[in-house]
């Protein structure tokens, strides 16, 4: 079983070899240079007490404007895809019942994603395919500051999804794979 501190290490790859190093997201090279990011290993399975440490972790950002965005790593729990987006509906759930809409947003990742209508085979998936299923918090201010100052925000996802597929499925694996 790995340490969380071995966790951490390997997402912490993840996010600058895969996330920056891809240019999936233009805005997190600022984020890790920085040191913004949390990192959080939630170790439980049971799908309540792992939506209380997500509700617990905005909690901390309400008091830590240190932190820009939060990585909630669950590298035991929510194997299955269909489980893991169980979660996340939840999640975006307890967001609007705790008044966190437009304060907060929840991104997915997960080692098996796959975007509605996609094949389970299409390299695009992997703009979202992590090595252990994490609920990403961001500020909604952060990104729409972010947004403001970046030319046209609306052509990253298609950027993101030409360039996987250019790369293919087997580099796209290969590298978010020697993260572990």
């Amino acid at each position: 079983m790995k340490t969380t501190e071995e966790i951490i290490g390997q997402t912490k790859r993840w996010v600058a070899n895969v996330v920056a190093g891809c240019n999936f997201c233009p805005f997190v090279a600022k984020e890790i240079k920085q040191g913004t990011i949390s990192y959080q290993v939630i170790n439980n399975t049971v799908k309540e007490a792992c939506l209380q440490a997500f509700l617990q972790e905005c909690l901390i950002l309400d008091e830590d404007n240190s932190i820009v965005t939060t990585l909630l790593i669950y590298p035991n729990a929510f194997e299955q895809f269909d489980d893991y987006l169980d979660l996340v509906a939840a999640a975006e759930a307890l967001l609007e019942e705790n008044d966190y809409d437009g304060i907060y947003q929840v991104a997915s990742f997960h080692p098996q994603y796959v975007f509605g209508g996609a094949p389970v085979n299409d390299a695009a998936n992997y703009t979202n395919r992590s090595i252990y299923p994490m609920l990403h918090i961001l500020r909604e201010a952060q990104i729409d500051a972010a947004l403001e100052r970046y030319p046209d925000p609306e052509s990253i996802p298609g950027n993101n999804i030409n360039f996987a597929r250019e790369k293919g499925v087997q580099y796209m694996k290969m590298l978010r794979d020697t993260c572990l």
